[in-house]
This record gives structure tokens, sequence and C-alpha cells, in this order.
């Protein structure tokens, strides 16, 4: 039998940061309207469909505007799985929630982004990741 495989080009054109907390979603979801003025509004689970393993379901908060889409993601699935890694991006599996950033002004990207996020109560740790060095960054295509 003939395998096809799909070589999706991704360009990649989105920040990716990875925060690290012990709050709930909706708690740093909170947090993140309050202290960078966004409206990020619960979302049905995003399901990812894996073809042999199943489906895992993550939490989920969108905010849109004009020129900005900002997700906020569980980075581990909601439901308990038989899978050893339920985690939306495995590679980075020490952070707990994604922040993914499409669009945007000067001040919702890069260090100043970083440097807010890192002054939040509820979050620990803080870091920017390369969407293009990630082993699984079809996960993150919306």
């Amino acid at each position: 039998m003939k395998i096809l495989t799909l070589e999706a080009d991704d360009d990649c054109d989105y920040a990716l940061f990875g925060l690290v907390s012990s709050t709930r979603d909706y708690t740093l979801a909170w947090h993140l309207n309050r202290s960078l003025r966004l409206r990020l509004i619960r979302q049905p689970d995003f399901i990812l469909n894996l073809v042999q393993q199943g489906a895992l379901a993550f939490s989920y908060y969108l905010h849109t505007g004009e020129t900005l889409a900002l997700r906020l993601l569980r980075n581990r699935a909601a439901a308990p799985s038989p899978l050893t890694k339920p985690f939306l991006a495995p590679d980075i599996r020490e952070y707990d929630y994604l922040l993914h950033v499409q669009g945007g002004t000067d001040e919702l990207t890069g260090t100043e982004l970083l440097d807010r996020l890192t002054a939040l109560p509820v979050v620990q740790y803080a870091s920017e990741f390369a969407p293009t060095e990630l082993k699984y960054r079809e996960n993150l295509i919306f």
C-alpha cells in the first residue's frame, strides 16, 4: 500500500510563548485580560485528533482584534489520556500554557510582551520560542 504524507509549508508568521503557571486556565486568562487589556474568551476545547492514538482536548481562549489574534492554550490535555505524552507541544512539555500571538502591535510582540508576562503574579516563568525549531509545530497551525 502506498503511503502519502502531507508536507505543510508553515510560514510561522506568529510568536510563541511558553508560560509556567500553577493556576487554572480561567484565572490566567483573567490576569492576562486585566494586565494586557485583552478580551480572551473561552472557546470550545481545541481537539487534536491523532490517527492511531485518539483525540486529545486542550482548553482554549481566544482574543481577536483588527490586526491581532492571540490564543491561550493549555499544553497538557484536559482529560486523562493513555498516551505517555498528552501534550500539545511535547517538545516543551515543561511549560503549562502556550501563548500564540499572530499579528499585533509593537507592544504585544517580543521582549515587551515577555517582560509583561513575567511581571504577572501568577506566572512563575515565561519564555519565547522560535516556532520553526519545534518538532511538533504542525500541532500549532490554526
